[in-house]
């Protein structure tokens, strides 16, 4: 067994436990992801806001996908490959 199979093994009863906290403090981990990006912008004075708020984002769209892989997994993934929502609505007739 490599070293990389070892690792996965043992950090695979870590991804429950995660996924089960995210879903559980979702909105607190929203709210102190908002926080952080206030002070942080707020330290530098703007400067890097729009870093700051990409940054936010993709801190938010990893938790959400953390959050939801579990619900995927039942439901038998009703998403698009990669994990991502469908873009539009399919038209109307």
């Amino acid at each position: 067994m490599g070293l990389m199979d070892n690792l996965k093994a043992r950090l695979e009863p870590a991804k429950g436990k995660v996924s089960d906290l995210a879903q559980q403090h979702g909105d607190k981990i929203d709210r102190g992801l908002d926080k952080m990006a206030k002070t942080v912008d707020e330290r530098t004075k703007g400067k890097y806001s729009d870093r700051i708020q990409t940054g936010r984002g993709k801190a938010k769209d990893a938790m959400e996908r953390l959050a939801h892989k579990e619900d995927e997994g039942k439901e038998g993934g009703g998403n698009a490959p990669g994990g991502t929502p469908p873009s539009a609505p399919p038209p109307a007739s």
